[in-house]
């Protein structure tokens, strides 16, 4: 993953870890000192709330142990890799720009691309002017012609 994303899911484990966990830690407690949990809803809630908590903190822990952090701004070459910047243009002239960037940091309607999607596989390591046919999930296919590839900020 790109530095970027590295902080965005540190960012957000510290502020489960340090401000909503502890929040949802006293609420709970506010509400099992009322009395019978049985029928608290406040205390269900907070109690499944902590659960979901700790599930994502569980999950944002994993991630951040195993990344592989790659800036691309070091990175070099003509051939389409993680980290590119691509220039598409389809069939009918239109262009888009994308990033291949993490899985956690994709973000399509910013014009970034988890390198693992169809997509990205179906023009990984091919170099500007290259042409390919991408069968969409409707199974509709699209013929792209590569712009441009290019690395760095």
């Amino acid at each position: 993953m790109t530095p970027a994303g590295h902080k965005k899911l540190f960012d957000e484990s510290e502020r489960l870890l340090k401000v909503e966990r502890p929040k949802v830690v006293r609420e709970v407690a506010d509400a099992a000192a009322q009395g019978d949990r049985s029928e608290n809803a406040e205390y269900i809630y907070g109690k499944k709330r902590l659960r979901e908590i700790d599930s994502r903190l569980r999950f944002l822990d994993s991630r951040l142990k195993n990344a592989q952090v790659i800036d691309p701004a070091t990175l070099t070459g003509d051939k389409i890799a993680f980290g590119a910047t691509i220039v598409l243009e389809d069939e009918d002239g239109h262009t888009k720009s994308w990033t291949l960037v993490g899985e956690d940091e994709s973000e399509p309607a910013e014009g970034r691309m988890s390198y693992k999607s169809p997509l990205s596989r179906a023009m990984w390591a091919k170099r500007e002017g290259d042409s390919f046919t991408f069968k969409r999930p409707d199974g509709r296919e699209v013929d792209f012609t590569i712009v441009s590839v290019r690395f760095g900020a």
